[in-house]
C-alpha cells in the first residue's frame, strides 16, 4: 500500500538510509527462489524495524513470522552485544534459506530459529522479552498477544505488521473473510487493553507499535 503518491513514496526510501549489501542479496534470492516474496519486509521497513530496534536496544527479541529471515537481520541490528533473538516460523522448508543468511550475518550465533506451530512454541522458550515483532498468519494475531503478553519485560514493545491489510479493515467485511476479521479484533484488543499504549502508522500495509504500560 501507498498512502503517499508513489513518486514522493520513492524521495522517502531514497533519502532514508542505505539497506545493507547482505540484505540487498537476501532479497534477491528470496525473489529468485521463493514463493510470496512480497511478503518480505523490503528496503524501507527493514530500515524501520532496524531504527526502532536500536532506539530500543533490547536484550531479548521475539520474532514471529520469520519468511526468509530479512525482518530478524534488521531487528538484530539494535540488539545488545550479548542479546538474543527468537524467531518462528510455520514453514520447515525455510529453515536452511534463513540459517545461511543468518550465519553470513554478524548475529548468526544469538539468532535461534524455532519450526512449528508459535502458539505451541511460545510457552516453551524460557525468556522474557523487551521486542516482539508479529508478522505471520493473520487470523493468530490476537492469540499471539494473548501468548506474549505476560512474557513481556517493562516498558517492553511489540510491533505488528499488516494492520491495515491494504484497506480492508474499512471495507464491509466479507463472510469468509477471517485474516480480515481478526485483525479488527486485534486492532480493537491493541487499542482497549489497559496494558499497552498504541499508535498505528501507516507505513506500507500498516506497522503497529505498542508499549507497555508498567
Amino acid at each position: 500500500m501507498h498512502f503517499i503518491p508513489e513518486a514522493l513514496d520513492d524521495y522517502v526510501v531514497a533519502h532514508s538510509a542505505n539497506e545493507p549489501e547482505l540484505l540487498k542479496a537476501l532479497t534477491r534470492e528470496t525473489y529468485q527462489k521463493i514463493l510470496q516474496p512480497r511478503m518480505l519486509s523490503g528496503h524501507y521497513q527493514g530500515r524501520l524495524l532496524s531504527m526502532l530496534s536500536k532506539l530500543i536496544r533490547p536484550k531479548t527479541i521475539l520474532e514471529i513470522g520469520t519468511y526468509t529471515g530479512y525482518s530478524a537481520l534488521c531487528l538484530a541490528e539494535g540488539m545488545q552485544k550479548d542479546g538474543d533473538l527468537h524467531t518462528i516460523d510455520i514453514n520447515e522448508e525455510l529453515h536452511d534459506f534463513q540459517r545461511k543468511y543468518f550465519d553470513k550475518s554478524s548475529y548468526g550465533n544469538q539468532i535461534f530459529q524455532y519450526t512449528g506451530d508459535a502458539l505451541e512454541i511460545i510457552p516453551t522458550i524460557n525468556s522474557t522479552f523487551d521486542l516482539v515483532f508479529i508478522d505471520a498468519d493473520k487470523p493468530n494475531y490476537p492469540a499471539y498477544f494473548h501468548a506474549i503478553i505476560d512474557k513481556m519485560n517493562p516498558n517492553g514493545i511489540i510491533l505488528s505488521d499488516n494492520v491495515l491489510w491494504s484497506g480492508k479493515v474499512i471495507e464491509t467485511l466479507q463472510k469468509n473473510d477471517f485474516s480480515t476479521k481478526a485483525l479488527l479484533e486485534y486492532n480493537t484488543l491493541l487499542k482497549e487493553d489497559k496494558r499497552v499504549e498504541t499508535v498505528v502508522l501507516p507505513i506500507r500495509d500498516g506497522l503497529t507499535i505498542s508499549r507497555m504500560i508498567n
